[in-house]
């Protein structure tokens, strides 16, 4: 009688048990890459970590497409009221910053605008106007549509300016072109015309209002030409009363970032306990 021959099972299965734990190892240290803070940060966006004086908080934070911006906004339905912290930095140590929307038009004209000047002083100077047209601006405030209150401008990190503003928005309101703007200097107490690059061309999304939090988008319509002088925040599609099919759907939460940045790593601990769980 022939003797049986050995069978490879118990090495078969040991490199399975060793492939397993290989696998296992590499989930687990994805896990902690994704749950990092680094990553953490990447994902909630740089909006996220800006630290506003006590008394100002916002319900959502946005990184705006161009110019390195972000606006931090809370829409109060009930009131048609927007706080706003627009921060962006100048494109010179005594420029300015802009923040605007234009509830009529798809161009610059018809903005209502919020502009901090730094120039010489030592604080940024808050001002509103409202761009009729592709003229210089003036050193003097003129009347907005949206009455404007609580309006104030600060220094952040890395040069920024924080404009602040809020503003009384017209009754069933849902959405509106924002338009933002930077320049490198001041001239007799007004902004001097800004850079004409591609970034200042498409400095414009819509704004989507309503009682969660949301989030811009850029809004699809052509840029006009900029005007000769002063600022010349660009907007695009018309809307104030309903929103834009290139609108980013609206997220929740105090901040929409961070609830992004959370949901990676959360996602990789369920699959590393599914995995472990199988095997």
């Amino acid at each position: 009688m022939r003797a049986q021959e050995p069978t490879n099972q118990p090495a078969t299965q040991l490199q399975i048990h060793s492939a397993s734990s290989a696998m296992a190892h590499q989930l687990a240290l994805l896990v902690l890459l994704l749950a990092s803070p680094a990553a953490m940060h990447a994902a909630a966006g740089a909006c996220a970590s800006e630290k506003f004086p006590a008394e100002r908080t916002y319900a959502t934070c946005e990184d705006l497409p161009q110019l390195g911006a972000a606006l931090h906004w809370t829409y109060d339905a009930s009131k048609s009221s927007l706080s706003v912290a627009f921060v962006a930095a100048p494109a010179g140590t005594s420029g300015w910053v802009a923040w605007g929307l234009n509830p009529t038009g798809e161009g610059m004209a018809g903005t209502q605008a919020l502009v901090a000047l730094k120039g010489s002083s030592s604080a940024p100077n808050v001002k509103t106007y409202n761009i009729t047209g592709y003229v210089p601006l003036g050193g003097a405030s003129t009347p907005i549509a949206f009455p404007a209150t609580d309006l104030a401008a600060d220094e952040g990190s890395g040069g920024k300016i924080r404009l602040y503003g809020k503003l009384q928005l017209h009754k069933g309101m849902k959405s509106v072109n924002q338009v933002w703007q930077v320049g490198s200097s001041v001239t007799g107490g007004a902004p001097d015309k800004h850079a004409f690059g591609a970034s200042n061309l498409a400095s414009k999304a819509k704004l989507v209002l309503g009682s969660k939090a949301t989030a811009t988008s850029p809004a699809s319509e052509p840029t006009p030409a900029p005007m000769a002088g002063g600022p010349s925040p660009t907007a695009g599609g018309a809307g104030s009363d309903s929103g834009a099919s290139s609108s980013v759907a609206p997220s929740a939460g105090k901040n929409a970032a961070t609830a992004a940045g959370v949901s990676a790593p959360a996602l990789a601990v369920m699959a590393l306990v599914g995995f472990l769980a199988i095997v």
